[in-house]
Order: C-alpha cells, then sequence, then structure tokens
C-alpha cells in the first residue's frame, strides 16, 4: 500500500510537470509570434525614422565646421545647387548693377543741340538757300529766317553751317554800302546841315568809325550835307564762350560773324557773367600799369602787350558784378589766341580787335562770358 501511495504521487507530480511544460511552451510560442508580428510591423517606420536622424546629422555636419575626419568632400559638379532664395515683397528702388550705371539720359534740347541734327532746322535753312538762290533780293527774309533757325535747338555742325551763312550775308547787309527792303537793322539818313557823324551815330547806339567805314568816308570831317548815307541801327553785343574760345558778335538779338578769341589761364580765368563796356574805356594803345611786376608798358615799347585796341568792361552781374580791370584788346603774342594764357582780359587778333573796337559803343554794349 505503502508503495502503491508512492507511486500515485510520483504520477500525479509528473502529470502536472508536464502541464507546465506544455503551457510554458504554448507561452513561448505565442510571445514568438507576436514578437514576430510586431517587428514586421513596426520595423519600416524604425527605418525611416532612422534615415531622419541620419539625414539630420548629414545637415547638421554640412552647416558646421569641417571636421579633420570629415568624409571625403564629393566633386563640385557633383554638389548640390543651392536653393534661390524667394524674395521679399519690397517698394521698388534702384536696382543695383555690377557694371557702371548708363548715364541719365539728358533732355531733348540737350540732345537737340549736342548730338543729333534737327529735321526743322534743316528744312528751314534748305528752304533760306533755296530763296536766296531763286531771289538773291530776299537777302533780309533769308537773314531773318536763318537767325530764327541758329536759335532753335540744333547739332553742332548746324550751328556751324548757319552761322557761316550768316556771316556770309552780313557782307552784303551790313558792311556793304546797299540798304536791303525790309531790313529794321539798317536804315538811310539824309545829312543835314551842321550834322556830326559822331552824334549821328551816338544817335543809332553805334561808333561813328563803322558808319565812316560803310560809308566810305575817309575822315569825319569829309561828311557833307545833302548826301544820304547808310546807318546801322544798333547796339552791338557780344558773347563769348570759354569752352569754345570763340567771341561771337550780335547787332541787337542778330548773329553777325564769330571771332577766335585768347581767355584767362588757370588762377586767373576770364570770369562769367555779363559785362558792359565802360564809358570812357574805348583806347587805342594806351598805357598799361602791370600791377604784377610794376612796370608800366608804353605803345613804343617792343613787347607792349595790349596790341591794336583796348575796350575796358566793367562787371554788371555774375562773377563779373562789381569788377574792373578786365578788357577786350589786341595782343603782340598772336599764337595765344584760342589758349588760355591771359590774366582774364579777352585777347584778339589786331585786325578783328579793331572791328570789334568800331562796332561796340560805351554803356549800350553788352558782352555776356558764359562756359
Amino acid at each position: 500500500m505503502a508503495r502503491s501511495s508512492s507511486n500515485s504521487k510520483r504520477g500525479r507530480r509528473g502529470h502536472r510537470a508536464n502541464s507546465a511544460y506544455l503551457g510554458l511552451a504554448v507561452v513561448t510560442f505565442i510571445a514568438i509570434l507576436v514578437a514576430l508580428f510586431w517587428g514586421r510591423s513596426a520595423g519600416p517606420h524604425e527605418a525611416a525614422a532612422g534615415g531622419g536622424s541620419q539625414d539630420a546629422n548629414a545637415v547638421t555636419e554640412t552647416a558646421g565646421p569641417a571636421s579633420p575626419l570629415a568624409v571625403e568632400t564629393p566633386p563640385q559638379s557633383e554638389r548640390p545647387a543651392a536653393p534661390e532664395p524667394t524674395p521679399e515683397a519690397v517698394a521698388p528702388g534702384p536696382v543695383a548693377q555690377d557694371t557702371e550705371p548708363a548715364p541719365a539720359p539728358a533732355d531733348a534740347d540737350t540732345l537737340g543741340a549736342e548730338n543729333q541734327d534737327n529735321a526743322e532746322v534743316a528744312e528751314m535753312v534748305a528752304q533760306a538757300q533755296a530763296l536766296l538762290r531763286s531771289q538773291p533780293g530776299k537777302i533780309i527774309e533769308v537773314r531773318d529766317q536763318l537767325n530764327g533757325a541758329l536759335a532753335m535747338p540744333a547739332s553742332p555742325q548746324q550751328r556751324q553751317a548757319i552761322k557761316d551763312e550768316l556771316a556770309g550775308l552780313s557782307e552784303d547787309w551790313l558792311f556793304g554800302p546797299a540798304v536791303f527792303a525790309g531790313d529794321t537793322l539798317c536804315g538811310t539818313y539824309p545829312v543835314k546841315s551842321g550834322d556830326l557823324l559822331q552824334v549821328i551815330g551816338r544817335r543809332h547806339k553805334v561808333p561813328y568809325e563803322i558808319l565812316m567805314e560803310i560809308n566810305h568816308i575817309r575822315r569825319p570831317q569829309s561828311l557833307q550835307a545833302g548826301k544820304t548815307i547808310k546807318v546801322i541801327h544798333g547796339p552791338f553785343h557780344a558773347k563769348v564762350s570759354r569752352s569754345s574760345f570763340t567771341l561771337d558778335l550780335y547787332l541787337q538779338d542778330t548773329y553777325v560773324r564769330s571771332f577766335q578769341v585768347g581767355l584767362g589761364a588757370p588762377g586767373t580765368e576770364t570770369p562769367t557773367g555779363l559785362w558792359r563796356v565802360q564809358e570812357g574805356g574805348k583806347l587805342i594803345k594806351p598805357e598799361w600799369y602791370d600791377e604784377k611786376t610794376g612796370r608800366t608798358y608804353k605803345p613804343t615799347d617792343p613787347d607792349y602787350p595790349l596790341g591794336s585796341r583796348w575796350i575796358a568792361l566793367d562787371g554788371v552781374s555774375g562773377q563779373a558784378k562789381g569788377r574792373t580791370g578786365f578788357a577786350i584788346h589786341g595782343t603782340k603774342d598772336p599764337d595765344q589766341i584760342g589758349m588760355a594764357g591771359s590774366r582774364g582780359c579777352i585777347r584778339m587778333f589786331n585786325g578783328e580787335a579793331i572791328l570789334v573796337y568800331n562796332l561796340l559803343v560805351p554803356l549800350y554794349s553788352k558782352a555776356e562770358v558764359v562756359e
């Protein structure tokens, strides 16, 4: 009995052990299945997360300073291009340029005057020339039309061509003995007993010398009563350009002709502005005192610097205002004409200085100096 009971107990314990082993095996099998299933489901997500982490690290390393252990830099051609930044919306402003900015466009007058022929001016000149060829007696009409064209914007070539035409015409209507119909700048005067040429000139605001010249009167005393002479309705004016070294002569506002001049040297430039011919300032070879050297020059001195004539000027406006001691005069050194070599005066060839002397009248004639 005793042996039988022991065997029964051992049988029950073996059964329980087997059941425990079976249960453990089942649990283990289920756990393995769950692990396998869960591993398949979670794997791609972890891989994606892992890839994202590597990318983030790569960006950080690229942005930071290079490490001695950094991987080899790929060839330049393999580097991805940096994305273009999206421009912000800003108010319009000046555009930055790598090259030098183009010059600002000039206004229409500047373009016409400096760069381009003016078609309207060209047409006016052509009409005036055609009129003069077909009707030479229309010289005054031609003169006025060309003078009007000269006041319009035009290229330098056009302006010079017009001036050449007007200068040629002036030899007839102004410096010749004839008086043309319709001319408001010239006329006739019947000489009366007791008339003086100087008085007639003063009355018409011109020097008597020009009246002697155009009427072929040898001496003022030779004026004869009962004769009709040609007179000019002045005054004459001058316009001096510092940039071109020219003096343009006008009768009232009508262009007559141009002269080349010498002007002030650097440091003693001819002042710009408006000047007036000084009363009592027209002289023939006056003595001249040089304040710089303290020397007085006489007309008989071999190195007398003033040439044939002296036309003193008084400053009226601009840089010229209130200034004296300046003049239009001749020169002993014609090589200085067209150059900046004087102490501020306007130098001319001696023969041309005499002509201008015979045209400008004190107080009424003005000289404008421009750049």
